[in-house]
């Protein structure tokens, strides 16, 4: 109101209306909950009895009130569906267009769009639509529908519909309300109604999501699909060849087209590099991705998971609508929610047909006594002039049969039988009467068998619609663990770094200064400089780290086969000391004193070994009187490699003059251990999964797939490996291989063995014949594989069953020998009974020092032992030697010299072994009996 107004033009009942004023905050407050409630009820949450929204619960209803077994225009759908929602035909097609798309309620005909390609559907009035034949059945039921008056009140919608499965779980939501949202991850046809079925026999569900785009997906952080979850989803990538890579499934939430504009973002970016890329897709997914010439395809499956949509991550929350509230729940406890939902949906319709059938043996039984007593020629009958005696009359009749009937008999009874003709009246047959009403007697019984049995009739009720529509609904995604790809390892490299020693500068931008090494722009970069100490900071175009830099290179996180080889003297004392370690982690652009941090500290002699190397160098001190030798040797091999912060240990006391590298080093550390983890397909170092072996050098892999095709491969850790895949070990040239397989154009079953060739890694040989309808059957590396053949004999094709020793059946031949027939007879089946390894002699270390490992290696191959009869065995035990410099140091000291050491002589033992449980190992790893 405003100031200037005067009193006398105020009225005067203004204060009575003053009082009547509702102020904006009020109203504010008031519509903002109305609206919001509104949108969560009524727009964007699914609610939890049938898992639809409104909309979509009206176009199904729609749908079921123009139903009549044919095809109806989307245009009509959606013009009728607007009786019920009011918001236009837009959002009534768009969510028309997606339901269709799932493939479960509604058939469709015409061009309704690809989800996976991200196309859209044509418009309405150029598709049709009309119920499934599973919508029919599970969705609609008048008798057990709640209804409610339309928006207008002119008609009448469901609340919800009757829906007889987890129809939210199988379809999947997403929706943005006021305040809250919801995203519910799609499941499996098949696996909803299992678990159902679980649940009606008291186990607790589990449920996974299962995606129509296929793909692979790592669940493992579900959460049983609630508020701070997450479903890492991953495209089915496989490699052609070395130059080309095919999508064959792509993620979910992403279309094609958006999935090649990420790569082609990446490759611009210099974070991959590629060729060209094809989008082949018709029927199903292909986009085909040819790398560029030296390009990695390992490596360039990691990139494409790190730095494109080939990988994205969906956080689900599970929020519904249930008792007219949201209310967030886990995905197995809507699944149980909506198993006994169904459960009391069947008991309605259970309950309401037993009414049925009681009111039909009802009326049959009334109409049989009216004929059959000649009510109807009943003189008082005939001469009733209104219908309140002829009710009187027939009350009078009926009494004496009474008891016979399960409740009273209603007027509206008598007048309904009073209606019939005189025509059905005279031709009533009695017999057929008996005969229907004993029909309904039985029906009576087995409807009261399920409704007392209903967990029972429920169970079978599932497995009914499993049995009629989960045929091609199986699941589609692969449920797999991801190991994480660290962005680092797979970056392309995509600049170059420089450094500036003089005045300290490192990096892409200094072009006109000494070159580093090719990097990526997402590496770290460790700095050493003379003063003793390091650095690490990322790549950028230039940055200051300090003056002096005696070394820049590329930092590895947590890489402990890098040794840094040092020698300082300290400023304070002048003492010099030499040291070996590693830098594993670090805070970035944090400075780390590898010295004793005094003033005056200098970097003596310095090296980087990518392999644990130590070589020897020459030091050279300076004239001193009290000195008689001015020169020494140093072999860093004798240092122990410890942590960056160790001091290290006096090399001298007295002024160094110079030190010279005198010999390269090899290097000091063992062979690097592989193991192959089976759930994620990957190599690691980390103990997870199959232990490979040792790998150094040229060192490989053998692997073989299920179509007989192998491969060498080196032991890099971002190999991958085919899903296919049936053996996987270190490549041994001289290991005997069995193999069973099928000559596709004799039909024979063929026995070979062989030594697996020396190939160039990454090329594929066949160790089968080529022609169509070969097929490997049996593979094993043992030197005696004995298996079971069940073969038919004579004309009557008389089963017998022999067992057969390979090793006995063929000599080693050349790997593309065809190699003999197993048997002159037709075989039904062969299968592998046992694997006998050749018995090898066991040399014991002597040492006391026998390391954790090789005891539990001696003491498995003990252990083995034991499944064979032992009857005697000559074992070599190697006696202890200590006349070495080595045997005198410390364990912790103890290193790989370049030089081999004396073997120390076997003295051989004959004993005999009659019970293999007698043999045990001490606490120092030798072999001995109790």
């Amino acid at each position: 109101m405003s100031e200037d107004l005067n009193q006398d033009e105020i009225p005067a009942n203004s204060e009575e209306k003053l009082h009547n004023i509702t102020s904006l905050d009020g109203l504010y407050e008031n519509w903002f909950l109305d609206y919001a409630s509104y949108v969560i009820l009524d727009r964007a949450v699914p609610h939890i009895n049938d898992g639809l929204k409104p909309v979509q619960r009206r176009i199904l209803h729609s749908l079921k009130e123009m139903d009549d077994g044919r095809f109806n225009k989307a245009a009509n759908v959606i013009g009728n569906t607007m009786k019920y929602h009011p918001h236009g035909d837009a959002s009534i097609g768009d969510a028309m267009v997606q339901i269709g798309q799932k493939n479960l309620l509604i058939d469709c005909q015409g061009n309704w769009g690809d989800p996976v390609t991200g196309d859209s559907a044509a418009a309405p009035r150029y598709i049709e639509a009309r119920l499934s034949k599973f919508a029919l059945e599970v969705v609609f039921n008048p008798d057990t529908t709640d209804w409610q008056a339309s928006y207008d009140g002119r008609n009448r919608e469901p609340i919800t519909l009757p829906v007889k499965f987890p129809l939210l779980l199988a379809q999947g939501a997403d929706g943005i309300a006021v305040g809250l949202a919801t995203k519910i991850m799609p499941h499996n046809f098949i696996e909803l109604i299992d678990a159902s079925i679980e649940v009606l026999k008291g186990n607790l569900p589990n449920l996974m999501p299962d995606f129509p785009t296929g793909g692979m997906a790592d669940a493992s952080a579900y959460n049983d699909g609630q508020r701070g979850g997450k479903v890492r989803i991953r495209a089915k990538i496989e490699e052609r060849d070395k130059k080309t890579l095919a999508i064959t499934e792509i993620p979910f939430s992403t279309t094609t087209g958006g999935l090649m504009e990420s790569i082609v973002a990446a490759n611009e970016k210099g974070k991959i590099k590629i060729k060209k890329i094809e989008d082949n897709t018709s029927s199903s997914v292909e986009i085909v991705v040819h790398l560029a010439p030296g390009i990695s395809p390992d490596v360039t499956i990691d990139a494409l998971y790190a730095f494109t949509d080939c990988e994205v991550s969906i956080s689900p929350n599970t929020c519904v609508i249930q008792h007219d509230k949201p209310r967030f729940m886990s995905v197995n406890d809507m699944l149980t929610e909506s198993t006994h939902y169904t459960r009391q949906l069947l008991k309605m319709e259970l309950e309401i047909r037993l009414k049925e059938l009681m009111e039909k043996i009802f009326f049959s039984s009334l109409l049989k006594i009216f004929i059959q007593e000649g009510m109807y020629k009943h003189p008082d009958y005939e001469t009733s002039s209104n219908f309140e005696m002829v009710l009187e009359v027939l009350n009078r009749l009926f009494e004496p049969f009474f008891p016979m009937f399960y409740r009273a008999i209603l007027p509206e009874d008598y007048k309904k039988l009073i209606d019939k003709p005189m025509s059905s009246i005279t031709r009533f047959d009695v017999k057929k009467t008996d005969e229907q009403i004993k029909g309904l007697e039985a029906e009576i019984k087995e409807v009261k068998h399920h409704l007392k049995h209903l967990t029972d009739y429920t169970i079978a009720w599932f497995l009914k619609l499993k049995e009629k529509y989960g045929k091609g609904r199986e699941r589609k995604t692969e449920l797999r663990t991801f190991d994480k790809v660290e962005a680092a390892q797979v970056a392309l490299a995509n600049a170059k770094l420089y450094v500036n020693r003089v005045d300290g500068f490192i990096g892409a931008g200094l072009k006109k200064d000494e070159f580093v090494t090719d990097c990526s722009d997402i590496d770290e970069i460790i700095v050493f400089r003379e003063d003793g100490r390091c650095l690490i900071t990322k790549v950028q175009d230039k940055v200051f780290v300090g003056k002096e830099i005696i070394h820049v290179a590329v930092f590895k996180k947590n890489d402990e086969r890098t040794v840094y080889n040092m020698i300082y003297k300290d400023g304070q004392s002048g003492v010099s000391y030499v040291k070996r370690f590693s830098v594993v982690g670090v805070t970035r652009d944090k400075e780390y004193d590898l010295t004793k941090g005094t003033k005056g500290t200098r970097v003596l002699y310095f090296s980087a070994n990518p392999n644990g190397e130590a070589e020897i160098v020459n030091v050279q001190l300076k004239p001193h009187s009290k000195l008689k030798k001015l020169q020494f040797d140093e072999d860093f091999a004798a240092l122990t490699i410890k942590g960056r912060g160790s001091m290290g240990n006096i090399i001298t006391k007295y002024p160094v003059k110079k030190i010279l590298l005198k010999s390269k080093g090899i290097s000091t550390l063992a062979g690097r251990k592989i193991w192959y983890d089976d759930i994620l397909k990957r190599l690691n170092a980390d103990g997870r999964g199959k232990y490979l072996g040792e790998f150094d050098g040229d060192d490989k892999i053998l692997t073989v797939l299920s179509n007989g095709i192998y491969e060498l491969t080196s032991f890099d850790l971002n190999n991958h490996f085919d899903d296919k895949m049936i053996v996987i070990e270190k490549y041994d040239p001289a290991r005997i291989f069995s193999v069973i397989h099928i000559d596709g154009k004799s039909k024979n079953y063929m026995v070979k063995r062989f030594v697996f060739e020396n190939l160039a890694i990454g090329k594929q040989v066949s160790i089968i014949s080529d022609e169509n309808g070969s097929k490997l059957v049996m593979i094993s590396r043992a030197a005696q594989p004995i298996v079971k053949v069940q073969q038919l004999k004579g004309k009557e094709q008389t089963p017998e069953t022999l067992e057969l020793d390979l090793s006995a059946l063929i000599d080693v031949k050349g790997m593309k020998a065809m190699g003999n027939r197993l048997s002159q007879h037709p075989i039904k089946s062969v299968d592998l009974m046992a694997e006998i390894e050749a018995e090898e002699e066991a040399v014991i270390p002597a040492e006391a020092d026998t390391t954790a490992g090789e005891k539990e290696e001696v003491e498995a191959t003990i252990e083995e032992t034991k499944d064979i009869e032992v009857e005697k065995r000559e074992i070599k035990i190697a006696e202890p030697n200590h006349s070495s410099e080595q045997d005198k140091k410390p364990a912790d000291q103890l290193t790989e010299s370049p030089k081999k050491p004396t073997e120390p002589q076997p003295k051989k033992i004959d004993f005999e072994i009659t019970n293999p449980d007698d043999i045990d190992i001490d606490d120092t790893g030798q072999l001995g009996l109790f």
